[in-house]
């Protein structure tokens, strides 16, 4: 029988993106669950930590709590060596608390705007944390995804930075199809080098069920 995960976030473009994942690189079976469905719509975890696990394992944890369920929460962002590794944890807000994706873009490409090609190296990085409720153990996942910031926006998939970050092979993130995406993805591989903890959770749940 399937066990409930709650997906902790609110954004329905990375939900969608999970529940994808899921699908692509998860054996074992799980009915994901998002925060409203559990009564959670507004529910909130300030994101103050110095790293992506301490933030995703603040977020799983307080979720769990919160609805008495085994909880995933991530933590990623953008790197671009030339800014020394900002926005990194500061990505979702780089222009501001109340910046919306188009607004984060923009501030990126102005902050690079004199940054030769050759100097505008950056990755994707994820780290993904997974709880049960009432417990100070969290398990993780981490995965990176290596590229470049473009010149200019492109694409219209996807969400964040997708349209600026550059793939090796030239295309955008944001050109990719979801399929393409979530085989290569930042987040696809820190769900990938997280399964083998799903697997345990459920093995776990199986055995107190």
């Amino acid at each position: 029988m399937p066990h409930r995960l709650l997906i902790a976030t609110g954004n329905p473009g990375k939900l969608r993106e999970f529940r994808e994942l899921f699908d692509a690189h998860v054996d074992s079976e799980w009915t994901l669950v998002a925060p409203a469905e559990v009564g959670l719509k507004d529910f909130t975890v300030v994101e103050d930590g110095d790293t992506y696990a301490e933030n995703a394992g603040r977020k799983a944890r307080s979720y769990a709590n919160a609805c008495g369920l085994p909880a995933l929460a991530d933590d990623s962002g953008l790197e671009v060596d030339a800014l020394d590794g900002a926005p990194g944890l500061y990505s979702a807000r780089y222009a501001g608390e109340a910046a919306d994706d188009a607004a984060n873009r923009a501030k990126l490409l102005g902050a690079l705007a004199n940054i030769p090609t050759e100097r505008r190296a950056a990755r994707f990085r994820c780290v993904i944390a997974l709880a049960f409720p009432y417990t100070t153990n969290v398990r993780l996942g981490e995965g990176v995804v290596e590229g470049s910031i473009g010149m200019d926006e492109r694409g219209h998939l996807g969400f964040g930075y997708d349209p600026v970050f550059a793939l090796p092979d030239g295309r955008r993130m944001a050109e990719l199809e979801l399929s393409e995406k979530n085989r290569i993805s930042h987040r696809a591989l820190a769900l990938s080098n997280a399964a083998w903890a799903l697997d345990a959770m459920a093995h776990t749940l199986d055995r107190s069920s």
